[in-house]
C-alpha cells in the first residue's frame, strides 16, 4: 500500500509538472529585462508598462470586456430562463432539449465559429439583397426612402456568438438547483396570498441564485478566454485580446506576449477559484442542510406587503 502511494503521489507531480510547468516559464521570463526567451538577463516590470502604453492592447482589452460582461449578463437572463422553461417541460421532451442544449459544447469551437461565421455573411447578403429590392421600388423612391439592412462581421456578429456559445452553460449551472428545488414552496407562497411574481422573485429566486452566480461567473470565463469563435466572428475592424495575442505570436514570440499572457492567465484563474470556492461552500451548507431545522413556509412569507398580495387567493 505504501509503494501504491509512492507511485501515484510521484505520477501525479509528474502531470502536474507536464500541465503547469510551461505556464510557470511563461510567468517568469514576463519579468525577464532581455528580449530572449532562454537567457535571464534580470527582473523588470518594463514589459508590463509598455503593455498598458500599447493602444492596440489597450483596444483589445476594451473589446474583451465589453463584450464579455455583455454576453455574460445576457446569457445570464436568456440561458436561466430557458432552464426554468425546460424544467417546466416533459420528461421526454426536457431530456431532448437538454441533449441539443448540450452539442455546442462537445462541438469543436472551429466547426461552431465556421458555421456562425457562414451564417453571419448570408444573413448580411439576404438583408442587403432585400435593402437593394426595396430601394428599386417606385413607392420608396418617391416617398424619399433609403434602407440600409446590410452588415458586415463585426462587434454586433462577435456578441452574438458570444452569447450563443454562454447560454448553454447557463443552463447547466441552472438545472441542478432546479432539479434540487421543492416545488411544494412556490405553492405554499402563492396559498398565504402572494403573486406568481412575488413568490418567484422572493421565494425561488433566491433558491436558484447559487446556480446562476455560477453560470455568470463560467460564461463570463469561457467569454473572455475565447479565440476561435472570436477569430472567426469579429471581422477585420475589432480584435479582442487573445487574437491580439495570436497576432503578435506570428511574427514572434517577444516578453510583451509573455506579460499579456501571464495577465490573461491569472485573471482567469481568479474567476475558476472563485467558482471553486462558491461550490466548495455550497457543497458545505448542503451537508450542514440536514441537521438544521427547516423552516416553515409561512414564516419566510410573514413579512407580504400588501401590494404583492394577490386580491383573488383564498384567505385563512
Amino acid at each position: 500500500m505504501k509503494k501504491n502511494g509512492i507511485f501515484s503521489r510521484l505520477f501525479i507531480l509528474i502531470m502536474f509538472l507536464f500541465l503547469y510547468a510551461p505556464i510557470f516559464v511563461l510567468i517568469v521570463f514576463s519579468f525577464n529585462n532581455s528580449k530572449s526567451n532562454a537567457v535571464w538577463g534580470g527582473f523588470t516590470l518594463d514589459w508590463y508598462l509598455q503593455l498598458f502604453q500599447n493602444n492596440t492592447v489597450l483596444s483589445a482589452l476594451q473589446t474583451t470586456l465589453l463584450v464579455s460582461v455583455l454576453a455574460t449578463l445576457i446569457a445570464t437572463v436568456a440561458g436561466t430562463a430557458a432552464a426554468i422553461g425546460f424544467y417546466n417541460m416533459k420528461r421526454k421532451v426536457r431530456s431532448a432539449c437538454l441533449t441539443v442544449n448540450n452539442i455546442p459544447l462537445t462541438n469543436a469551437d472551429i466547426i461552431t465559429g465556421v458555421s456562425m461565421m457562414l451564417l453571419f455573411v448570408f444573413a448580411g447578403q439576404v438583408l442587403a439583397g432585400l435593402s437593394s429590392w426595396l430601394n428599386a421600388q417606385s413607392w420608396a423612391e418617391s416617398a424619399g426612402l433609403w434602407f440600409d439592412f446590410g452588415f458586415n462581421l463585426g462587434f454586433p456578429t462577435l456578441l452574438i456568438a458570444h452569447i450563443t456559445f454562454d447560454i448553454p452553460y447557463v443552463i447547466l449551472s441552472v438545472m441542478p438547483k432546479l432539479r434540487q428545488l421543492d416545488p411544494n414552496i412556490a405553492e405554499a407562497a402563492q396559498d398565504l396570498g402572494a403573486t406568481n411574481f412575488y413568490a418567484f422573485r422572493k421565494v425561488v429566486l433566491p433558491e436558484l441564485m447559487p446556480g446562476i452566480i455560477n453560470g455568470m461567473l463560467i460564461a463570463f470565463t469561457m467569454s473572455i478566454d475565447d479565440f476561435v469563435i472570436s477569430y472567426f466572428t469579429a471581422g477585420s475592424q475589432v480584435s479582442t485580446l487573445s487574437m491580439v495575442v495570436y497576432s503578435m505570436v506570428r511574427r514572434r514570440v517577444s516578453p510583451e506576449i509573455n506579460a499579456l499572457s501571464t495577465l490573461m492567465f491569472l485573471a482567469v484563474l481568479t474567476l475558476l477559484i472563485v467558482i471553486n470556492l462558491r461550490q466548495s461552500r455550497q457543497e458545505a451548507s448542503a451537508r450542514r442542510r440536514p441537521g438544521v431545522p427547516a423552516e416553515p413556509a409561512g414564516e419566510v412569507l410573514i413579512s407580504l406587503e400588501d401590494e404583492d398580495l394577490d386580491p383573488d387567493a383564498p384567505q385563512r
